[in-house]
């Protein structure tokens, strides 16, 4: 039977999930829900201790074939998207991801994000200048969406010309990480994995011939006692790199201005006081995160609660309740940005913490800077509209006006 409290299909459930959550928990550390065989797990001790154990992973297929596991292999229809997805470190577990991680590591530097901090930071002023310019308009169309598909095509060297592609092809791979995804999901995913992945081998080739300042060059010429990437490793993390990187920050940007527009006190303050902005910043991606749900495959029994859990089943780490949970936040439903002691998981943790994390990061606080300095007066001019998704939660639009 589905848990009455968890409806991730119910449009209604997806725009507010937050008090359905406080009733998950009252329930109890890991409950049984049906429809996508999953355990779910709502409150942050053990989301955050699952993030770091061993016993789980993203993938089982280092240690079991999909039989071993009790699972049904996917259909050889969908085999380009999960040539794409399980080759990416998101879906790596040690000892590949140990290696990959290290060696993208050497590439994609602390130096690397801050070298991008001025063309960040010009980018954000001009997007928001326009929209200033002509009175409002939708906030993630015009400013939330191109800044960080702008950065990242940037960040790998894609040329202007070719970068409209990005968002479409993002999108529709982003649409199998939802539960039970359909098929014409998946096709649309199949077909977005194969584009974006021949696009890809042109441009890495290219680069191979002539190396640029571009993270792509960075990562063909990445290696560690004799060690490189495969060019189907290099594809994998420029693919994540561009819907990690910016589906997160999209939505985080369009969330978090409308929980402002929904908190105007909280919204006053930082106006009166931008130096908030880095707490801000934390707290917003706590207060209504991107990234609902996180999933893991139980690799050895584990436990929750006294609940048995066993090998061969999954987890859904439900990342929004987490950070909402009143055993670790004081005043948990509440938006406070001067808020200090604030160890959400919006980023995960373990060793799947967010890579471009610092990047996220760096691209949010120039968009919130320069709309706060160059829109003081900014206002919401209609009720939003949700995207259809739960897992990867966030506004379809956001129209303001200044």
């Amino acid at each position: 039977m589905p848990h009455p409290a968890f409806a991730p299909t119910d449009p209604d459930f997806a725009a507010d999930p937050y008090p359905a959550y406080a009733r998950l928990r009252a329930t109890g550390r890991a409950i049984w829900f049906e429809p996508s065989g999953q355990w779910l797990i709502p409150h942050h001790a053990d989301v955050s201790a699952l993030l770091r154990d061993r016993r789980l992973g993203r993938t089982y297929l280092h240690r079991f074939t999909h039989e071993e596991f009790g699972r049904t292999p996917p259909p050889p229809g969908h085999e380009p998207f999960h040539v794409l997805n399980d080759n990416g470190l998101l879906d790596l577990e040690a000892p590949r991801h140990t290696r990959i991680r290290r060696l993208v590591s050497k590439a994609f530097t602390p130096r690397t994000v801050e070298e991008l901090r001025p063309y960040v930071s010009e980018l954000a002023a001009r997007l928001v200048g326009e929209l200033v310019a002509d009175g409002g308009g939708d906030l993630v169309a015009r400013v939330a969406e191109p800044l960080p598909v702008a950065v990242i095509a940037q960040m790998l060297g894609i040329p202007e010309s070719d970068r409209g592609l990005l968002r479409p092809w993002s999108a529709d791979i982003c649409g199998m990480y939802e539960l039970n995804p359909g098929e014409d999901t998946a096709r649309r995913a199949v077909t977005a994995s194969l584009e974006f992945s021949s696009y890809l081998r042109e441009l890495i080739a290219a680069r191979r011939k002539e190396p640029g300042g571009d993270l792509i060059s960075a990562l063909i010429a990445a290696y560690d006692e004799g060690d490189r990437l495969s060019e189907q490793e290099m594809i994998s993390t420029c693919v994540l790199l561009l819907n990690a990187g910016h589906e997160a920050t999209v939505n985080t940007t369009g969330n978090a201005w409308w929980a402002l527009f929904r908190n105007p006190h909280q919204l006053a303050a930082l106006r009166a006081d931008p130096s908030l902005l880095s707490t801000a910043v934390e707290e917003l991606l706590r207060y209504d995160t991107p990234l609902q749900l996180f999933e893991r495959w139980v690799l050895e029994d584990v436990e929750v609660g006294g609940v048995p859990i066993p090998r061969g089943a999954e987890v859904a780490l439900l990342f929004g309740s987490a950070n909402r949970d009143p055993a670790v936040f004081d005043r948990a439903s509440s938006l406070d940005l001067s808020r200090r002691d604030n160890p959400h998981v919006s980023l995960g943790a373990g060793i799947h913490y967010c890579l471009g994390a610092p990047l996220a990061r760096l691209e949010l606080a120039a968009s919130f800077s320069e709309l706060l300095h160059q829109a003081p007066g900014l206002r919401l001019a209609a009720e939003p509209a949700w995207k259809g998704g739960f897992v990867i939660r966030g506004l379809r639009s956001l129209v303001v006006e200044v």
